[in-house]
């Protein structure tokens, strides 16, 4: 039997997305919008790696408020395989119980873990990165983390510095040990990373045994799978049943802060193929067509109603209304039922400050 018969993969969709705000917010955050292309981002995280895990073996992670949600988007994934966490407690507990959830279905089974909001531009380079970090964590005791070879010095994610050379894989791979973590540098800081050739973006893919991440937590963070044991030899309608239970007094904390930072067992392999959070407006814009004068026109439905006359480089996103500019350049303007956005496209990161502002002011009715 060979590895992949063992492969699983869990797909995080329980996030916010408060960056790509309006469009992203508490009833439909961003995994659920179609932001890039015809499909949400959700399906086509799942229709990527359904091209290595077969849909019966694809494990959705999910807040109670998007179960349905995600059954309607996700017909071909089985409705057992969708985890509706009763609270959000950050992706520690949320992989962790992925993990339990596909051991429960096999004591052998090697999970990969994805986000339901990345892009990816080069699939099939993807796919064999997956695979081969599949391998890897089968083959071995290791935590297998698979960095973003960066393209620029970004602040918005962290890094992951890498030690020695451990082994070459096949078609010009290689496994490195894992010398470090640092949270979201400043431009010099990122700039000077990169130099170095050591240094590659975090994007919280990991691969690994259930098995190893088990005894990972037992390792570096007890407390959490104290309370995560209820789930250890629960199956089906039992395992869902207990996770009020899991959840209600587990601690919010991150993979990387409970697990990832401390393991000596982490391991590394490049990455490089497209990869983008679409972490805001100004990420869409740039993944998406432009027109002639530069701009980028979404909308929600066959049609999109947007006017320009000498406006360059703006990304618009329509709601049924006609958005005119004249004279308009580099801005992001996004248009819904409730609200109309607009910011500089250089600014897209502080759209969060927004939704902090309406959470201080209690303002639930926009969040």
């Amino acid at each position: 039997m060979s590895f992949l018969d063992h492969t699983y993969a869990i797909v995080l969709a329980g996030g916010g997305g408060t960056r790509l705000w309006p469009k992203s917010r508490k009833q439909s955050p961003k995994q659920f919008l179609r932001l890039i292309g015809k499909d949400t981002l959700l399906q086509v995280t799942v229709s990527r790696i359904n091209k290595l895990v077969p849909s019966e073996r694809i494990i959705i992670v999910t807040n109670q408020l998007y179960r349905d949600e995600v059954v309607s988007l996700l017909p071909e994934v089985p409705s057992d395989n969708i985890i509706a966490e009763p609270e959000k407690r950050d992706t520690a507990l949320a992989m962790l119980t992925g993990a339990l959830y596909a051991r429960s279905k096999d004591p052998e089974a090697v999970v990969i873990n994805c986000a339901s909001d990345h892009v990816v531009t080069n699939e099939s380079e993807f796919i064999r990165v997956m695979k081969a970090a599949a391998e890897v964590a089968n083959d071995n005791d290791y935590l297998v983390a698979v960095g973003i070879t960066p393209t620029f010095p970004s602040t918005g994610f962290g890094y992951i510095k890498i030690g020695d050379d451990l082994k070459k894989l096949d078609r010009g791979l290689s496994l490195f040990k894992v010398e470090s973590f640092t949270e979201k540098p400043n431009e010099a800081t990122a700039r000077a990373f990169i130099s170095t050739g050591k240094y590659f973006w975090n994007a919280n893919m990991y691969v690994w045994r259930a098995k190893v991440l088990v005894e990972a937590f037992q390792k570096h963070h007890p407390e959490l799978l104290e309370s995560a044991n209820k789930l250890l030899d629960l199956k089906g309608e039992d395992f869902i049943g207990h996770l009020p239970d899991v959840y209600k007094d587990a601690q919010a904390i991150s993979i990387d802060y409970a697990i990832s930072e401390k393991a000596d067992n982490l391991v590394l392999i490049p990455g490089d193929f497209g990869w983008n959070d679409v972490g805001d407006w100004r990420v869409v814009y740039d993944l998406e067509t432009k027109d002639l004068s530069g701009n980028v026109v979404l909308g929600e439905g066959s049609e999109v109603h947007a006017l320009s006359i000498e406006s360059h480089n703006n990304l618009i996103h329509t709601n049924g209304r006609l958005v005119a500019l004249v004279g308009i350049n580099d801005l992001v303007v996004i248009d819904t039922d409730e609200i109309l956005m607009i910011c500089p496209k250089n600014k897209t990161q502080e759209v969060k400050r927004l939704v902090d502002r309406l959470k201080e002011e209690k303002r639930q009715e926009y969040l």
